[in-house]
């Protein structure tokens, strides 16, 4: 695909999907976007909805959030034309990304199951990516051509998802250690102390990460973890880390802010 010649549908834009579309944008592609939030990012034409910003598309990024990606695919797959790549970028069990992938075979189109690896809001475009199903290959040679470093895992839609929640494993794993630990040295008086400690092995910025993050988006998390424990238990290995996890940020989800 050339950048003059190609049309990139964003349905979803949050902090991920209005950054990856403003990226775009700036390296010249045509890209329509969809919110029912009706938000803005920079040099997006925004359409009424779904159907509207996919028709005419070459590629279709959908970053609504997982709860929400199934009623996103079914409002937008029938607006799509032959072979345009669908590509799911949200974190969700294997399972929702077989039906998105059913039915956008359904309607001829073929499908991308992407798990982006790392934050997008400071990445944008930057951000690593595996891709999985019947349109990895098309996502890989689109996005990446216009600087997303992609690497396609394999045909089956499924796979991408699976290796992204088996890594939330320790990720969220990590945060929920992180913030544990804050919470008890605080407590304990011993705050200061505990945080050069941590930092001392990970970095402060991959700390601030954990703390902050988690607490930015501790409900899409929540539902992140919950996805993994239960694949774990899929797999047959006892979830003890990916369930704690899940707690803690269910806890942080239910705490006000400033609380």
């Amino acid at each position: 695909m050339s950048i003059g010649s190609t049309t990139i549908a964003v349905l979803g834009l949050g902090e991920a999907g209005s950054r990856i579309a403003a990226d775009l944008a700036a390296v010249g592609i045509d890209v329509r976007g969809y919110d029912p939030a009706d938000v803005e990012a920079p040099g997006v034409q925004l359409a009424s909805d779904a159907r509207a910003a996919v028709a005419g598309s070459d590629v279709v990024l959908s970053l609504s959030g997982a709860r929400a990606a199934l009623d996103a695919a079914t409002s937008a797959i029938p607006a799509l034309g032959p072979e345009v790549v669908y590509a799911d970028l949200n974190t969700g069990p294997p399972e929702l990304k077989l039906e998105l992938a059913a039915l956008a075979a359904g309607a001829g189109a073929l499908f991308a199951d992407v798990a982006l690896l790392g934050p997008v809001p400071a990445r944008g475009l930057g951000t690593p990516t595996l891709a999985s199903g019947s349109g990895a290959q098309g996502f890989a040679a689109a996005l990446g051509s216009f600087g997303m470093p992609v690497k396609v895992v394999s045909d089956q839609a499924g796979d991408a998802a699976t290796m992204k929640l088996v890594r939330s494993v320790f990720m969220k794993g990590l945060a929920a250690a992180a913030i544990e630990s804050s919470e008890a040295a605080e407590a304990a008086g011993h705050a200061q102390w505990l945080r050069q400690e941590i930092t001392a092995v990970i970095g402060e910025a991959l700390l601030e990460r954990l703390l902050e993050g988690s607490r930015s988006h501790a409900a899409r998390r929540t539902d992140e973890m919950e996805a993994a424990r239960d694949l774990l238990l899929r797999l047959g290995v006892e979830p003890r880390v990916a369930g704690a996890s899940a707690a803690v940020l269910a806890d942080l989800a239910a705490s006000p802010p400033g609380a």
